[in-house]
């Protein structure tokens, strides 16, 4: 399967954090995809950019918190996660980048 442009759009950037880090030892990557990106969407995605098998897609929003920004009141924006399981023997590397 080779990859589209609207694959890239899906796919924002790799999550690496202490419990991405957890995550990735059970055999699952961590992504920040597009709000409106669903989760065969972003199997597609995953599988189509990065050439690998992908087993399952739970996905998570966190809400946006209301911070101050130089002493004004401002809104960080909402982030959709996924989590791709993928399956045995496949691997992404996420640090090297695409």
């Amino acid at each position: 399967m080779t990859a589209k442009p609207e694959h890239y759009d899906l796919i924002k950037k790799p999550i690496i954090t202490e419990k991405a880090t957890m995550a990735s030892e059970a055999g699952a990557v961590v992504f920040q995809v597009a709000m409106t990106a669903t989760k065969p969407q972003i199997k597609e995605a995953v599988e189509a950019v990065f050439g690998v098998k992908v087993k399952a897609v739970n996905t998570t929003i966190t809400k946006g918190k209301s911070k101050k920004f130089r002493g004004r009141q401002g809104e960080r924006s909402d982030k959709k996660k996924a989590y791709v399981t993928l399956e045995a023997g496949n691997t992404i590397d996420v640090s090297t980048g695409l």
